[in-house]
């Protein structure tokens, strides 16, 4: 049997490692495993083979495992497993109200206790809202007073 067999059949594995680890996240132990199977194909080079064969193999690991990294990361994009939908306007998405500050002195009731943050139904619409600092329970009737970009800010009515 060839010395260099088993060391490329290691690398082979390695890359194939790599790639499962991208499309089947492990936390890491999938690349540690890759880690070590690139490590004994080099160290099986380095001491059976020559170190001019150890270094030419080490440089194309350096150059090849970012490059199927980058190119595995590209095909997980168009993969089935990735996700497809994208929320956009476009698609009638959207994540706030055209104008928050419509709900200025508007009435409504909380939902939930506001402490400060919680839900609060206005205008027939179930809204995060915020207070300043003060405790308020569920069912409370409230006013809003002040919205600040996304943030819309109530008080006990």
């Amino acid at each position: 049997m060839q010395p260099y067999i088993l060391p490329v059949f290691l690398q082979v594995l390695g890359i194939l490692v790599i790639i499962v680890e991208i499309f089947i996240p492990s936390l890491g132990l999938l690349t540690a495993i890759a880690l070590s199977i690139f490590f004994y194909s080099l160290y099986i080079v380095f001491t059976t083979i020559s170190t001019t064969a150890g270094m030419v193999i080490a440089g194309l690991d350096i150059v090849l495992v970012p490059v199927l990294l980058i190119v595995g990361m590209k095909l997980l994009a168009t993969s089935s497993l990735s996700l497809k939908r994208e929320l956009s306007k476009q698609n009638g998405v959207v994540s706030q109200k055209e104008d928050p500050k419509a709900y200025i002195n508007m009435k409504g009731r909380s939902v939930t206790d506001l402490r400060p943050a919680g839900m609060a139904e206005i205008n027939s619409q179930r809204v995060d809202v915020v207070t300043d600092g003060e405790y308020i329970d569920a069912d409370t009737p409230i006013i809003v007073t002040d919205v600040s970009g996304n943030r819309i800010i109530v008080e006990q009515a």
